[in-house]
């Protein structure tokens, strides 16, 4: 049974792409990687994902924030078309149910309305009339106000359906605490201490109308609190980025923000396809925890058979005296048995295949072995990482060549298929770096073995291009590298998306088998 928990719906898969699963580079030569530097590069920036096979009906796009209003209001215009309730209403309604219309029209039809509101701190609009307020001629006498304690004309009353009247200027007061210290403006309760009726947004427009500054504040609130609570949006995590990515699943499908951060829409991580959001989440805790130490201590060192202290061999005795001054057992590092019965074997145990001893080894290297699998798949990755920043420094010389190759003749045109291969070869890396991720928890079958195939054909052309751009261009060799880097570039491309096509071939049909390791 596969552990893959890789987040799809069951649909229909793009059967348009026939290319086959592994293609022959032209190019054999492996070029070594060059020494890098830590920090995402521009080129995971600028290229927009491609969907990989099967998912390309996933569709986002970015909000900018003076659009997520507008957003909202036609949400509520889409809903308020069935329920014809005020729209302020409407809007707490769907707050409540995190804008999810179809939860929210589920709940409205189930015949339990009174019970709806009430969850949602409304009060019911088929039940109860409106409370008089503002220039209301009902009221024609002085009321005092729960706050204050003042008397107050009826013409500088507020108040909600709960009945409880406040004067404008305590509203004013407390709408400008509640709205300058939430974190959330769609909760902002009545001010009456016993009362958890939710304010409207058509009293906090009215009463706050000289104070510009909280309904900017106000609206700003609205919709940080909009876009957490939607379930099919996120705002883009690039510092200083206001933009939200809208999408139409929950899937941990790369996205791009206009802003042109590349992240993974279900965990807000930066892209890591081609593994999972779970197995990438373990992957990093992994790396950030002592659990390698542990593989460490248990694959360079042993317990004292006596009284279970750690002790590392430092020389090639494999007599150990136990440095523990409550404890100086004499013992045998190979067997851990007591060293007497060795008489002067002193490198040599004859007591190798005791059974005690036996298990203390197998489990030394069992730990040795984990030690190394991980070693092998954590340097390669950071190694891919490391690259990806060395490319952040190979822009600025891309444009410096883009600039000489202008002077021997080539129009500025001619000249942007430089950077766009450093954008192809800084994706490639990416990707490429999250395929030891996939492949340190991926279990052995045939399955694997084509795609550890596929992942050193893109590896072995990603290298190629790398040393392509690195290479000096002069009047006599601008054709020639013209033509190499395109190729070379395209081809990667190409192997780029055959290793991801087949990877997520592979979660919607079920063939990965995965290790908690």
């Amino acid at each position: 049974m596969s552990d893959s928990d890789y987040e799809h719906d069951d649909e229909d898969k793009d059967n348009d792409d026939d290319e086959p699963d592994y293609l022959s580079d032209p190019d054999d030569e492996f070029f070594d990687q060059v020494e890098p530097v830590l920090k995402p590069p521009p080129g995971l920036m600028a290229k927009e994902p491609r969907g990989p096979m099967g998912y390309l009906d996933f569709k986002f796009t970015c909000i900018g924030p003076d659009e997520l209003m507008s957003r909202m209001h036609d949400i509520v215009k889409q809903v308020n078309a069935i329920f014809e309730l005020p729209p302020c209403t409407t809007r707490i309604l769907l707050s409540h149910f995190n804008w999810d219309k179809e939860r929210l029209l589920e709940r409205f039809y189930d015949g339990n309305q009174e019970k709806l509101f009430k969850d949602a701190h409304i009060v019911n609009p088929f039940r109860q009339a409106r409370v008089p307020v503002g220039n209301s001629t009902i009221l024609s006498v002085d009321v005092i106000c729960d706050i204050c304690l003042m008397e107050t004309s009826h013409k500088q009353l507020e108040g909600l359906e709960c009945h409880h009247l406040f004067c404008i200027d305590c509203w004013r007061n407390y709408m400008r605490t509640r709205i300058e210290d939430s974190g959330n403006a769609l909760a902002i309760p009545c001010p009456h201490g016993k009362c958890d009726i939710l304010v409207n947004e058509n009293i906090v427009y009215r009463v706050m109308q000289p104070f510009p500054d909280v309904i900017r504040r106000f609206q700003y609130l609205s919709a940080q609190t909009f876009v957490q609570q939607h379930k099919l949006m996120k705002w883009c995590p690039s510092p200083g980025c206001t933009f939200a990515v809208e999408a139409n699943s929950t899937r941990g499908v790369p996205v791009m923000c206009n802003c042109g951060y590349r992240f993974c829409f279900s965990c807000s991580s930066p892209a890591h396809e081609p593994v999972s959001c779970k197995y990438f989440q373990l992957w990093v805790k992994k790396c950030e925890d002592d659990s390698e130490t542990a593989h460490w201590i248990h694959a360079n060192t042993k317990q004292c058979p006596k009284c279970k202290a750690t002790i590392e061999k430092s020389g090639g005795c494999n007599h150990m005296v136990c440095r523990n001054v409550n404890c100086k057992a004499d013992f045998c590092w190979v067997c851990l048995g007591p060293w007497e019965p060795h008489g002067s074997s002193w490198y040599n145990c004859n007591r190798y295949n005791n059974s005690n001893a036996k298990v203390a080894r197998d489990g030394q290297a069992q730990h040795r072995q984990a030690l190394e699998r991980y070693l092998f798949y954590y340097n390669r990755y950071v190694n891919h990482m490391k690259s990806l920043k060395f490319e952040d420094k190979l822009y600025a010389q891309i444009e410096v060549k883009m600039r000489d190759m202008q002077k021997l003749g080539l129009a500025w045109i001619e000249t942007q298929f430089l950077k766009q291969a450093v954008d192809s070869l800084c994706h490639c890396r990416n990707t490429l770096m999250y395929t030891y991720v996939f492949a340190f928890f991926l279990t052995k079958n045939n399955h694997s073995i084509l795609f550890e195939d596929n992942q050193r054909d893109l590896e072995m052309a990603t290298e190629t291009l790398s040393e392509y751009l690195e290479r000096d261009i002069n009047s006599d060799s601008i054709s020639d590298t013209k033509v190499k880097v395109q190729d070379k570039s395209t081809y990667c491309e190409r192997r780029r998306q055959v290793l991801l096509d087949y990877v997520y071939e592979g979660y919607e049909s079920d063939i990965w088998e995965f290790n908690m390791m």
